[in-house]
């Protein structure tokens, strides 16, 4: 028993002696761990439509980061059960979606080893078109969208960098639709365009992502489908879309997926000119007639079922011509038209809107326009409360005074720039002129005379329409 013992004690102390002399022979080195710094459980801000650029420190202290680490990122877009990727550092995108908190995630992994670390962080995103204004623009026939901040910067073709597309192509208007019931409010911009091969495009107010195009705007659009005007009077859209009045469904909650919805047109042997209004009944110009039509205030066509008081002129038949401009209101409206006897009239009558069994229109004034010759197929139109107009003509913008016939050119210098764009503030003071590659805005208050005050260049193309949020 001793002898055997002593033996096992020595072969024991053999084992130890040889694993201690072989642990002695090898040269061992941990992988060195990727430092990423300030990253891990963070939270990083990010505005939708500015650039999202992530650039953590990070150090690898036996091999060179560039070389030996490669970047996958990963930002979860849970309300579409997806998430969007992306590799490379830094982390360099213009960040496109919606407004909110988001899960996000590094995995770095070190390329000698495959060895994979994690650093999971949130992306807090929000936005700043809130304030600011949005300016649609034709740029050689190409649609542009850009947004021009408080500071006067410019997202310039904001769209195509946050789509990587671009919008159809020849825009005619920009229409801020209200939330509902809030007139003046914006819930979304529709980007009304005229292009066949293209659906306009419904735009969100707070992202400026896409929502929707135009065609699902409607419960069974129509075919062809082109727009003509939309009015957001009363908080709640309607439109003339291939010369038919159209009205949004309201019948259901505000927050129901077919609220603002169009159904189908309102039935009529009619085609409505693009100047419209609503009150307690829609007012506007029939093309087929030559005279101005009502529908009630469920949309029902009533054509020249109105009650005529005075004889100035026929207003149910001006005579066979165009349209020029017309802005009905409660007081005094004016219309200026086209006759085929190659003059432009101006018609003043008022209307009674304040009830719908009383509508009659009383025609008061048939002259020739004063400012006829300066007039030209793409002059814009503006018009005060107290019933002055503004007018483009080429590279000027002109005053027109109805009471005197006053015809008077701004000051504003466009350096020969046609103006393609006119917009009046609500007070009056201020008009917003569009020429290509600017914004501009005039001082037109009690005893100025169109001065420049502010200037915004950086816009693509020439402007077509602007909403200013403030």
């Amino acid at each position: 028993m001793y002898y055997r013992i002593t033996g096992l004690l020595l072969m024991g102390a053999l084992w130890l002696a040889a694993c201690k002399k072989d642990l002695g022979n090898y040269d061992y080195h941990a992988p060195s761990e990727p430092l990423v710094a300030d990253l891990n459980n963070s939270t990083v801000d990010a505005i939708v439509g500015d650039s999202l650029i992530i650039r953590p420190y990070v150090y690898l202290e036996d091999g060179d980061p560039a070389k030996d680490l490669s970047f996958e990122w990963e930002i979860l877009v849970a309300e579409e059960a997806r998430a969007d990727h992306y590799t490379g550092y830094p982390l360099k995108i213009v960040y496109n979606l919606k407004p909110m908190e988001r899960a996000a995630k590094l995995t770095v992994t070190d390329i000698r080893n495959g060895m994979k670390y994690f650093y999971k962080f949130k992306i807090n995103g929000g936005t700043r078109f809130s304030k600011g204004a949005v300016v649609l623009s034709n740029d050689k026939g190409v649609t542009r969208l850009s947004f021009i901040r408080p500071d006067s910067t410019v997202n310039a073709d904001l769209y195509h960098a946050l789509h990587n597309e671009d919008l159809p192509n020849n825009p005619v208007q920009l229409f801020a639709k209200p939330l509902a019931y809030q007139e003046g409010s914006v819930e979304d911009y529709w980007v009304i365009c005229k292009d066949p091969a293209k659906p306009s495009v419904i735009i969100d107010g707070s992202t400026m992502l896409r929502k929707r195009y135009f065609n699902e705007q409607f419960f069974n659009p129509p075919s062809p489908l082109e727009t003509q005007a939309f009015n957001g009077a009363q908080g709640v859209p309607t439109g003339i879309i291939n010369g038919k009045l159209y009205l949004s469904i309201t019948s259901t909650a505000p927050f129901a997926p077919d609220f603002g919805k169009f159904s189908s047109m309102q039935i009529g042997n009619y085609y409505l000119a693009p100047f419209y209004n609503r009150y307690n009944f829609f007012f506007g110009f029939d093309t087929i007639r030559h005279g101005f039509v009502t529908f009630d205030n469920n949309g029902n066509f009533m054509g020249s079922d109105y009650q005529v008081v005075g004889n100035a002129f026929n207003p149910a038949n001006l005579g066979p011509g165009q349209l020029l401009f017309m802005n009905p209101v409660p007081s005094v409206s004016y219309a200026f038209y086209k006759s085929t006897d190659g003059n432009v009239y101006e018609y003043t009558f008022t209307v009674d809107m304040s009830n719908y069994d009383l509508r009659t229109i009383k025609p008061t004034r048939k002259r020739v326009f004063a400012g006829s010759a300066l007039l030209r197929p793409d002059t814009r139109w503006q018009r005060t409360a107290v019933d002055v107009f503004y007018f483009t003509s080429d590279d000027k913008i002109y005053r027109y005074n109805p009471l005197n016939e006053e015809l008077k050119p701004l000051d504003a210098n466009f350096g020969g720039k046609k103006v393609t764009m006119l917009q009046l503030n609500a007070d009056g003071t201020q008009l917003t002129a569009g020429v290509e590659g600017s914004i501009l805005t005039l001082d037109v208050s009690v005893g100025k005379n169109g001065v420049i005050t502010n200037r915004v260049d950086g816009i693509p193309g020439e402007p077509v329409g602007i909403v200013i949020r403030k």
